[in-house]
């Protein structure tokens, strides 16, 4: 039905459809079930959402390896001290991504979106702006379908995996599926949605992926944070009438490109970056 975010757009503007309307009429013809089926399916992955988001908020997760933990529940005790320099919302963002991260690294149930290791950027934007701005389940649905849109566009024409892409293509891929979501829950266009997409993939275009021993912990987790963040602004631009000069696929393809051009030891190896500091390479002595 689409391929790229061109012929979605396309899609959108002859059906005079949302994304989300479009994603959903997509996958019931190829999974050849009912919209309500699809969206009670929706609300399952949701709720996973919503607990990972928030277990680590008041009680420490630490991770199987012992490398990390407790860093969500920190950041919430931080918030609620008042002296916070983003703000609530900012700060409420983080620590529920970081808390996903942190379920992740302890073998719990998240919902990988578009990876496990950066399972927290969706869940951590989706949540904290239907909490802003008091909206419906609804809105969260609607703007989960948008981002599986946007998502299934940059694996069909670029990667997701680090291991391939660096985490541009992980972290970024969240953070460019979350910032479409947001603009569909607040009454944003397709154009503004695939807008805040490609400004979200362009923030961290070459961001390499170097994890510490080879476990998607550090500094992962700490990109969960910073990739919800990038999600927000990049909404916020769209929103506020801000274009991207160059078309989403573009972004797409070009970020794709970046990810092939990285050196190996830059792309999930643990042979570079943070990976191969005296510390990093201390911890995998001692971890592995």
């Amino acid at each position: 039905m689409f391929n790229n975010g061109k012929e979605l757009l396309k899609l959108c503007k002859e059906q005079n459809k949302k994304i989300y309307e479009i994603v959903i009429l997509k996958e019931c013809s190829s999974s050849n079930i009912s919209g309500e089926e699809l969206k009670n399916e929706m609300k399952k992955i949701l709720n996973i959402m919503i607990s990972s988001s928030s277990s680590g908020l008041n009680k420490k997760i630490n991770s199987i390896s012992g490398l990390t933990g407790g860093y969500a529940k920190k950041v919430e005790e931080y918030k609620n001290a008042g002296k916070t320099i983003c703000g609530d919302t900012i700060i409420s963002a983080m620590a529920r991504a970081l808390s996903t991260s942190e379920v992740n690294a302890s073998m719990g149930q998240i919902v990988a979106a578009p990876t496990a290791g950066a399972s927290g950027i969706l869940p951590g934007a989706i949540i904290t702006v239907k909490e802003k701005f008091n909206l419906k389940e609804e809105d969260m649905i609607n703007g989960l379908f948008t981002a599986a849109g946007i998502g299934e566009i940059i694996a069909k024409n670029a990667t997701i995996s680090g291991a391939y892409g660096g985490c541009q293509a992980e972290c970024g891929t969240a953070s460019a599926m979350a910032g479409a979501g947001i603009v569909e829950m607040l009454g944003g266009t397709p154009q503004q949605c695939l807008n805040a997409a490609s400004f979200s993939l362009i923030n961290v275009m070459g961001l390499v992926c170097d994890p510490i021993a080879g476990l998607v912990e550090f500094p992962c987790i700490i990109r969960n944070a910073s990739g919800v963040i990038n999600a927000f602004l990049s909404a916020d631009l769209s929103l506020s009438g801000v274009d991207c000069i160059v078309p989403f696929d573009e972004v797409v393809d070009a970020m794709y490109k970046v990810g092939r051009e990285l050196p190996t030891s830059l792309k999930e190896t643990a042979l570079g970056g943070l990976a191969a500091t005296p510390t990093g390479e201390e911890l995998k002595r001692r971890l592995l």
